[in-house]
């Protein structure tokens, strides 16, 4: 088990571009289905890069963010608050993590930390969670995290060549 004094998360940068491609190769496989875009976007460094600054771009807007997750200096994981709604005031966590970081409890205690900075220096109000019934990984997160089942999405998500997916929608409030 790992100490969060090991584990550090930040707003992507430039920098992280390198990392960010080797994190998405070496993990391609297990993203594809549920981060299609995310891996089509980082396929290369200079893919990376354009992701990063597009990102960066949103960050700047507010149209979402996103957090690397780091133990020493390997990047391991991203979290990504996104869908953010300032009328709303709502977001919504997606994250992916190394394959062989799982079932450490890293993603949970990055969005309970991120919950915790959503609701008291964003000021959102509600905080959301999609996954499907199968990524059992994902709903542990949300349930670890105090998210409520809320309902099953019919035909929400639709992975690269497979049909549309029903997806399960947590809640958390502020």
């Amino acid at each position: 088990m790992l100490k969060n004094s090991e584990i550090n998360m930040a707003l992507i940068t430039l920098e992280d571009a390198k990392a960010l491609n080797r994190l998405i190769i070496s993990n391609i496989a297990y993203f594809q289905r549920y981060f299609p875009l995310t891996v089509a976007s980082n396929l290369t460094l200079k893919d990376s890069i354009h992701f990063i600054e597009t990102i960066s771009e949103d960050i700047i807007q507010k149209k979402q963010l996103l957090y690397t997750i780091k133990i020493r200096s390997e990047l391991i994981g991203l979290v990504y608050l996104k869908e953010l709604d300032w009328e709303t005031k709502q977001g919504e966590f997606a994250y992916c993590l190394a394959e062989n970081f799982n079932g450490q409890g890293i993603i949970s205690n990055a969005v309970k930390h991120l919950s915790f900075v959503a609701f008291n220096n964003l000021k959102l109000e509600t905080l959301i969670i999609i996954a499907h019934k199968t990524n059992s990984g994902s709903i542990k997160v949300a349930e670890k995290c105090g998210f409520t089942h809320i309902k099953t999405l019919k035909k929400e998500f639709t992975p690269t060549g497979e049909n549309p997916l029903d997806m399960e929608l947590y809640e958390l409030k502020k």
